[in-house]
C-alpha cells in the first residue's frame, strides 16, 4: 500500500481526528515508554508525548515517517512492519489506531506487541470491527461484479469475540472493550465516496484498466447517494472495535 502523506492529512484527518480520545484509554504517563504502532503521521504520537511519556512512533509507510519527522521532530519515529519489527526494549504501553485492520497477518503483530511489553504492559487499540464500511464495499462489489471483475476482500474487520479470544490466546488479559457505530462525514462534499476509495481502497482496482477506474468510482458513489449523502455531505457506516489489554504476568 502506498500512502500519499499530504492527501492523507488534508483530506482524511478523521482518522486521527477520532483517536483523540482513544489516548484517554491509554492514560500515559511522564517517564512512561510507550510505542504508537502505525503512527501514521504523527499527529496522536505527539499528543501522547505531552504527557511527558518517551513515545517511539512505527509506521510501514516511508511517506507517513518522513512527514512525522517534520512536523514533530521532538519524537522518535521511524519505518517498520508491524508483522517483524524488533526494538532493544520493552514498553510500559502499545497504542495502535487504525491500524490494525490493515494487517492480514495479526498473529505475527500480536507475536511482536506481547514480546514488546513489560510484564502487565498495557495494549490499546482501535480498528474496524465487523461490518466497518459494508456499505462502501458492498456498493463497490456489485459494481466490479457488473463490470465483470472480482471484488477480493483486504482488511481485517473482526467481531468482539474474534479479536478478544485471539488477544487471550497470545497472552493478554481483557480489560476493557468497546463495540459501536460511527457515522463518519467525508472530506469532500461533492465526490467523498470516491475519494476515500482513492485513498484507501485502491488496492481494489489493481485489475481494472486506470482509464476504467474513476468511471467504475463514480458509479459506486451514485450508487449510494440515497442512502449516504445528506445535507450537501458523504457520510460513511464506520463500525469501531476499541480495546485495553494487558500482558498477563507469568510470575506466581
Amino acid at each position: 500500500m502506498s500512502w500519499n502523506a499530504e492527501l492523507y492529512k488534508e483530506k482524511h484527518s478523521f482518522v486521527f481526528g477520532y483517536g483523540n480520545n482513544l489516548i484517554e484509554w491509554l492514560q500515559p504517563a511522564a517517564g512512561e515508554q510507550i510505542l504508537d504502532l502505525g503512527c501514521g503521521t504523527g499527529e496522536l504520537t505527539a499528543q501522547v508525548a505531552e504527557s511527558g511519556a518517551k513515545v517511539t512512533g512505527l509506521d510501514s509507510s516511508p511517506a507517513m515517517i518522513a512527514s512525522a519527522k517534520e512536523h514533530f521532530p521532538q519524537v522518535t519515529f521511524q519505518v517498520a512492519d508491524a508483522t517483524s519489527f524488533s526494538l532493544p526494549e520493552q514498553f510500559d504501553a502499545v497504542f495502535s489506531n487504525a491500524t490494525l485492520h490493515w494487517i492480514r497477518q495479526q498473529e505475527k503483530a500480536l507475536d511482536r506487541i506481547h514480546q514488546h511489553l513489560k510484564p502487565g504492559g498495557r495494549f490499546v487499540l482501535e480498528m474496524g470491527g465487523k461490518g466497518n464500511v459494508d456499505d462502501i464495499t458492498g456498493a463497490l462489489e456489485k459494481a466490479m461484479a457488473d463490470r465483470g471483475y472480482t471484488y477480493k476482500p483486504f482488511w481485517y474487520f473482526p467481531s468482539v469475540g474474534e479479536y478478544t479470544s485471539l488477544l487471550e490466546e497470545y497472552g493478554f488479559r481483557i480489560n476493557q472493550v468497546l463495540y459501536f457505530d460511527r457515522e463518519t462525514e467525508l472530506a469532500d462534499p461533492e465526490n467523498g465516496i470516491v475519494e476515500w476509495l482513492q485513498m484507501f481502497g485502491s488496492h481494489f482496482l489493481d485489475q481494472v484498466p486506470e482509464q476504467d477506474r474513476l468511471p467504475l468510482l463514480q458509479e459506486v458513489q451514485e450508487s449510494l447517494r440515497a442512502t449516504n449523502f445528506r445535507d450537501g455531505k458523504w457520510y460513511s457506516k464506520y463500525v469501531r472495535l476499541r480495546v485495553k489489554a494487558e500482558k498477563i504476568k507469568t510470575d506466581l
